[in-house]
């Protein structure tokens, strides 16, 4: 059956669920052999759905079964059908619809060496009539990139949408986006996309997908800790097609070393790339060819079937993940795909096995491409699934989150401790050196306790492994650490209490002082605006557990920025003041300026609102931008003006 969020996607899509079925639509995804049965109208939904489900990240079928079974079925029935001749849609996202400066049409794919060839035989076609030379056209091949379609024209950034209007998302340049290889804005064409290998490393365990942590750096109102410190690292970032790194060459050359040439490229980029675009540089032909309501004619994607197996799950093990989460795993039966011998593949979480049946003795299809990890197609014979009621490695009692168990005893279950370490360290953000490397030498070392590492003098770092200018840095760092100053919001968040992130946290101590937090009660929590009563309970509970680290952890004498009674200096210009950054600054990074206005009594706001006071503008701002600001009443100043405010002058 579809997952809560997918069913959210088909609704915000608009699609009617009750006019097929979910029953009848899970039947004919599963068992694609039953396609006869449905009628027009029926295979017609089905596809929608699928495309609604994929695009917002949360796939039902594979993007190869999606053209290659259900729209193959459909054109072989209705050549004229309507969802033929458009542009798939992407999801939409709050903020204004509009016109794209130009249309962005979806790309014609092709699975097989042969296809391209017939493409490759139209465009000499088309060459003969404008009497050109095929043998002497230049052909270019690029990245298909897998992420976010969207157009930036210097001043808005659009998504795709429908291809001919989309929506305004210039707020993701606005939260800190950086195009990719510190290219320039209005570029064009490109797509929103995050670093495969960071993905893996910082990503994997909050996010199913690339397309569920692309969905939340465009929609959430507010980031979370993790888009926030991807934006910050440059591992998300817009990537406009006039920067892809491409082959190019005469048609002769390509199809001659077809298999190493798309070999390359698809494999050049650190970014989910999902095929390779095929392409004729020559203007006039590709004017000539012109376009579909659906496809240029002149530009193809060449993608791989994905090679599939049906194997046996032998059992399914619960895994605890940095964070928390319990991660079951499908161990199989083994099985050759793609070159390599796979026995195991993830379930992302335990709502898809019990939605599934996926437990010991279960069929399942499993997909894999070249690099790509596997995963599970489809579930062909489901069996009664196991679902643990506690934690693999700490035992303590779990919990459901939405679609994932959660181990809430993040400070005492062994699998998680090096995490949590390592989470603080990385929160605070005013200290180097206190990553995952480290953070596991000291664990092997016997340390456990954020507070233990405080305690440590670079002769006991030298006696674990550490050379002695680094352990004499490390002794520095967390000095630096205490002395530098860092909100009480950012403090409060290192401890990594469940569903206590950096937004929780500056949220709850806008009412209550920091050490008076451990006093609250569930009904005062909820009485604040966005704490629900069902996680209130975890919260307090969450701030028991810290406590006693809390209380050794202030007693080292950090430096904090309270947030509840900001400054009483009302009369410091900035005080009682709305602020928005935007644009590229060069006295600090949006974080250090942030923090020294919040210092003297200012909010700083991600958007611009009517409440807004000031738009402080850097460099590479569109005129859009601040015309819009000023119809608001909003004053728009520059970094200059900004700093004139901060040491108490006026503008």
């Amino acid at each position: 059956m579809l997952t809560d969020s997918q069913k959210a996607l088909v609704q915000q899509a608009a699609i009617d669920l009750n006019s097929l079925g979910e029953p009848r639509f899970c039947q004919l995804c599963e068992h694609p052999e039953l396609l006869d049965s449905a009628t027009d109208d029926e295979l017609g939904t089905l596809l929608q759905i699928a495309n609604a489900c994929y695009r917002g990240g949360e796939p039902f079928i594979s993007d190869a079964d999606y053209d290659l079974i259900y729209l193959a079925e459909l054109r072989k029935r209705q050549p004229e059908h309507p969802l033929l001749d458009s542009v798939e849609p992407e999801p939409a996202f709050a903020g204004k619809t509009v016109e794209l400066p130009t249309i962005m049409l979806s790309t014609d794919k092709a699975y097989s060496r042969e296809e391209v060839e017939r493409w490759a035989g139209r465009i000499e076609k088309a060459a003969l009539e404008l009497d050109k030379n095929f043998a002497e056209l230049q052909f270019k091949v690029t990245p298909k990139l897998d992420g976010y379609a969207a157009y930036d024209d210097g001043q808005i950034l659009y998504t795709r949408g429908d291809g001919r209007k989309g929506t305004d998302i210039t707020r993701v340049f606005e939260r800190g986006l950086q195009v990719a290889n510190q290219g320039q804005r209005g570029l064009g064409a490109g797509e929103i996309v995050v670093s495969r290998s960071y993905f893996a490393e910082n990503l994997a365990e909050f996010f199913d997908n690339a397309r569920n942590f692309q969905a939340s750096v465009i929609k959430e109102k507010e980031l979370d800790e993790h888009a926030e410190r991807a934006i910050a690292d440059h591992a998300a970032v817009f990537y406009p097609f006039a920067l892809l790194p491409c082959w190019s060459g005469l048609w002769q050359d390509l199809i001659a070393d077809f298999e190493s040439i798309v070999k390359t490229i698809w494999h050049t980029l650190d970014y989910d790339v999902d095929g390779v675009i095929l392409e004729i540089i020559d203007e006039p032909l590709k004017q000539a060819m012109g376009a579909t309501r659906h496809h240029h004619r002149w530009q193809l994607a060449y993608k791989e079937n994905l090679d599939t197996a049906e194997v046996l799950v032998i059992s399914v093990t619960p895994q605890t993940s940095r964070s928390g989460r319990i991660t079951p795993v499908a161990e199989l039966e083994p099985v050759r795909l793609s070159g390599a011998l796979l026995s195991r593949a993830t379930a992302h979480h335990y709502k898809m096995v019990l939605d599934k049946g996926i437990g010991p003795g279960a069929l399942i299809r499993l997909a894999r491409s070249g690099e790509v990890i596997p995963k599970i197609e489809a579930v062909i014979r489901p069996t009664e699934p196991v679902v643990p009621s506690t934690c693999p490695s700490c035992e303590h009692e779990l919990i459901w989150d939405n679609d994932y168990l959660i181990c809430p005893n993040n400070l005492a279950c062994p699998a998680q401790i090096s995490n949590s370490m390592e989470h603080f360290f990385r929160v605070l953000k005013n200290n180097d050196g206190f990553g995952a490397a480290t953070i596991k030498k000291l664990y092997e070392y016997g340390i456990r306790r954020v507070d233990k590492i405080y305690q440590l003098s670079a002769e006991q770092f030298e006696g674990m492994g550490f050379g002695p200018k680094q352990s004499q840095n490390l002794v520095d760092q967390l000095i630096r650490s205490r002395n530098e100053a860092i909100e009480d919001w950012r403090f409060l968040a290192a401890f990594g209490v469940f569903r206590m992130g950096l937004g929780n946290c500056e949220r709850l101590l806008a009412h209550y002082a920091l050490p008076d937090i451990f006093k609250l009660s569930e009904a005062d929590i909820v009485a604040i605006e966005g704490f629900a009563e069902k996680t209130a309970t975890v919260i307090s509970e969450g701030f028991a557990t810290i406590k006693p680290l809390f209380d050794i952890l202030m007693a080292q004498g950090f430096n904090l920025i309270t947030t509840q009674n900001q400054p009483d200096d009302n009369a410091h210009p900035l005080a009682g003041k709305t602020l928005v950054f935007t644009g590229t600054l060069h006295s600090g990074s949006r974080d250090d300026l942030s923090k020294q206005a919040k210092a003297k009594g200012a909010k700083v706001a991600s958007s611009v609102s009517a409440k807004t006071d000031y738009l402080v503008a850097g460099d590479n701002v569109g005129a859009n931008k601040t015309s819009a600001a000023r119809e608001k009443g909003v004053s728009v100043i520059s970094e200059q003006d900004f700093l004139d405010l901060l040491a108490g002058g006026s503008v």
